[in-house]
């Protein structure tokens, strides 16, 4: 597949000559750190601990077994797996067979899947046999019948699913049984060339494709590696997403630092309490969801925490009183941090700074990093008003697949990537806080979604006249789905109805929490809803009779 990116030769010059581009890759490094301390513990999940030697023997297995099934230079290949140890030999092991990984969140499902496949063009889905009790093969095959392009199934498990189809494959079984691919069939990957995709949501509720090389993904994870003084020293606990970016990133810090990470593949905050004591964890990327669990686990002061050293939140904006919570009960640094999938990191407090006066920022723009706020005309505003985030730096995308409407939106003429948040510089120190967002996307504990998704399938229920859904201020996720509707004539809309329609179209962080019956719709002239003013009105009439629209 060809690929246009809207980064020029100069640019990508700018970057080389800066250092911050290399030639370097992710094989590259796990080769050294095997070579170094190759009985070195590296990952370990529920079932397996894997050294850097025995990654690296996986990797090459993994590979030569993809490349033997017919997966080569150029091929697409869509990954969905949980937090296992399989994922990191998968996506290691892709890169040198010269194909493009496409990682998606493991709670799609047939609707959004199929949309990704289709329009990535990939030829594999690689997908557990079960998760969370859903039943992947039984997806994958439905899914592979829609999609002639859709070639290869390789599905991941401790033992092979039975009466495995023609091009279906167990990944497992697969691995065990190839030879390491020999360093003459390996594919050199051209650092500046597309190695990995992700989508995210676009605004009319399909998910934008964005691209991303070796050298935009690594010097976000070497930044914060030096950043945060991450050393081989250090024990990560993964409970965020793998196969969602700033969980990837995780794995890739652990192997640029010689360090080792436990991936806990279903987050409960007594489960991360036991990996957090029984490894002596010291580094937790996470979201205020996770934290504010964490702090309301009963059995909190059971548990020996004394090893943490870092814990960095994001994906959502933390709660002020969680963060002064986290800071009087727990050790070690609280890190407020600020990126997204098209930028990696961009901002985020230091071990340096007074606890106090930054809590509620997003910290301060990381060195390799340039930030700027964009009024709509894309000039700069004045010193402490509120504009558009902009990025500019190494670890910003390549651009959108296949979506050059997109790029002309996203991108300034100088190259500025706009990020869609408004935010205010609040101090001298440059610390940044975010005010809102130019952009109609709720953001649920870190995972983010445009409403008009939901809303689409709404309008196909026969009792649904006008449906909208936002995003209502909720202490522990930041924001919780708030449905309202008008329903048809003589009819009755009940919540649980609505929940159990949507079941698996969507995935389920997506799921209306809450409802309401209205009598009309904030709309424009033009029939745009005004969702801002739909946010007010719910806000103030729940103010009104005393109550959150969580605790309905």
């Amino acid at each position: 597949m060809q690929f246009e990116t809207v980064i020029t030769p100069e640019l990508a010059n700018h970057w080389r000559q800066s250092g911050l581009w290399t030639n370097e890759s992710i094989f590259d490094i796990l080769v050294s750190r095997a070579a170094a301390h190759p009985d070195r513990e590296v990952f370990a999940d529920v079932t397996q601990r894997l050294t850097y030697g025995a990654l690296k023997d996986k990797v090459e297995r993994c590979a030569a077994f993809l490349r033997r099934i017919g997966i080569g230079p150029g091929d697409i290949v869509t990954v969905q797996l949980p937090n296992r140890v399989v994922f990191p030999v998968v996506y290691i092991a892709l890169e040198i067979i010269g194909a493009v990984a496409n990682k998606v969140n493991p709670d799609f499902r047939v609707r959004e899947l199929d949309y990704i496949l289709r329009f990535s063009g990939s030829s594999t889905f690689i997908c557990p046999a079960t998760f969370k009790s859903h039943d992947y093969v039984a997806m994958a095959r439905q899914l592979r019948a829609a999609i002639p392009d859709l070639a290869h199934i390789v599905i991941a498990g401790d033992s092979a699913p039975e009466g495995l189809q023609q091009g279906e494959w167990h990944l497992e079984t697969g691995i065990a049984a190839a030879l390491p691919l020999s360093a003459a069939d390996r594919v050199r990957t051209n650092p500046d060339a597309i190695f990995r995709m992700a989508f995210t949501s676009g605004t009319t509720g399909n998910p934008k494709c964005v691209l991303h090389s070796l050298n935009t993904t690594l010097p976000a994870v070497v930044q914060i590696n030096t950043d945060m003084a991450v050393t081989a020293n250090d024990v990560q606990l993964i409970y965020l997403p793998v196969c969602l970016n700033w969980g990837y990133l995780c794995l890739l810090q652990t192997i640029v630092s010689g360090s080792r990470a436990v991936l806990l593949e279903r987050f409960s905050a007594k489960a991360a309490l036991e990996l957090i004591e029984r490894e002596r964890v010291t580094y937790i990327a996470t979201a205020p969801a996770s934290i504010v669990a964490i702090l309301h686990e009963p059995e909190l002061a059971c548990f020996d925490v004394s090893s943490l050293r870092v814990v960095i939140t994001g994906g959502a904006s933390a709660a002020i009183e969680t963060i002064r919570d986290y800071q009087a009960r727990m050790p070690g640094h609280l890190i407020e941090l600020y990126g997204m999938l098209e930028t990696g990191f961009h901002t985020y407090t230091r071990f340096s700074d007074d606890p106090v006066a930054v809590n509620g920022t997003i910290g301060r723009v990381v060195a390799s990093m340039e930030l700027k706020l964009l009024d709509e005309a894309g000039a700069e505003v004045a010193a402490g008003g509120v504009g558009e985030i902009a990025a500019y730096g190494p670890s910003v995308h390549l651009g959108y697949h296949a979506n050059p409407a997109a790029n002309a939106e996203a991108f300034t003429a100088d190259g500025w990537f706009r990020t869609g948040d408004l935010g205010r510089v609040v101090d001298a120190a440059g610390n940044v806080a975010i005010v809102g967002r130019r952009k109609e996307i709720i953001n649920r504990g870190g995972k983010k979604f445009f409403p008009r998704e939901v809303e689409e399938i709404l309008y196909t229920h026969p009792k649904i006249m006008h449906a909208a859904m936002i995003g209502i201020a909720d202490a522990r996720l930041g924001e919780k789905n708030f449905l309202c509707v008008i329903p048809k004539a003589g009819e009755t809309v009940m919540l649980a109805e609505m929940v159990a329609f949507l079941k698996g179209e969507v995935a389920d962080y997506k799921l209306p929490e809450d409802l309401l019956h209205v009598d009309e719709l904030p709309f424009t002239a033009t029939g745009k809803l005004r969702r801002h003013v739909l946010a007010e009105q719910i806000a103030k009439r729940h103010a009104a009779v005393g109550a959150k629209p969580s605790e309905r």
